[in-house]
């Protein structure tokens, strides 16, 4: 795995984190006199980003809002979120030890997601996360968000990696066009957050656990 940089995205892949981010949208949702979504019916919302989960859970509900009122809801999002930002969230299972071992064999560890960057290291490191990654790339970092390959390739830099060197890691097909206008192959787990299954994404690879990660990178060549 030496001088592989394995570049994972963080909502559904690398931490649960919907329980946190629909508990917040409930608050919003609220606010508006809407009734609640559930977290099982509502994980296919997350993944873009916090504006785009507010957006998506308004449209749920065919509710439309002006911009001042979108404002104020987005700022009530993230007071609720910022206040409980790891209250429910957890890391997958073996996901840590997984990445322990794969450091210690030389790869380099990164994180690209399209939440907010400071979002993103306040759930890393509330979770005790961040050491394990030599960079990350939040939705507002580089000036564009995947599926854009810039904030794949800005990630990968960061990093002090190189693309052609690299495996993006994630759970939807977002990460999936990433890595492919990035020309980076994709892993995706199966147990993330998508509405349409992983495994008819046309992943590079697709994995149930975390334990199937090392394999997955052996049979694309790396490692």
């Amino acid at each position: 795995m030496r001088d592989v940089t394995l570049v994972f995205d963080l909502d559904g892949t690398l931490v649960d984190t919907a329980p946190d981010l629909i508990g917040a949208l409930n608050k919003v949702l609220a606010m508006e006199g809407l009734a609640p979504v559930s977290l099982g019916d509502a994980k296919h919302l997350v993944g873009a980003g916090v504006r785009a989960l507010v957006e998506r859970g308004l449209r749920e509900h065919g509710h439309c809002v002006p911009p001042e009122r979108f404002d104020e809801l987005m700022a009530a999002f993230l007071d609720h979120y910022v206040a409980n930002i790891a209250f429910e969230s957890r890391p997958f299972p073996d996901m840590v030890p997984v990445l322990e071992s794969l450091a210690l064999e030389g790869a380099r560890l990164a994180v690209c997601t399209n939440k907010l960057e400071r979002l993103a290291r306040m759930v890393l490191d509330q979770l005790e996360l961040s050491p394990h990654f030599a960079a990350i790339g939040g939705g507002d970092t580089f000036g564009a968000s995947k599926p854009d390959p810039r904030h794949l390739l800005g990630t990968i830099e960061r990093a002090g990696g190189d693309a052609k060197r690299a495996v993006m890691i994630g759970d939807s097909l977002t990460d999936l066009r990433a890595g492919r206008e990035a020309a980076i192959p994709v892993v995706l787990v199966d147990f993330g957050y998508t509405d349409v299954p992983a495994a008819e994404l046309g992943a590079d690879a697709v994995i149930g656990s975390y334990r199937e990660l090392r394999p997955a990178l052996k049979q694309l060549g790396f490692g």
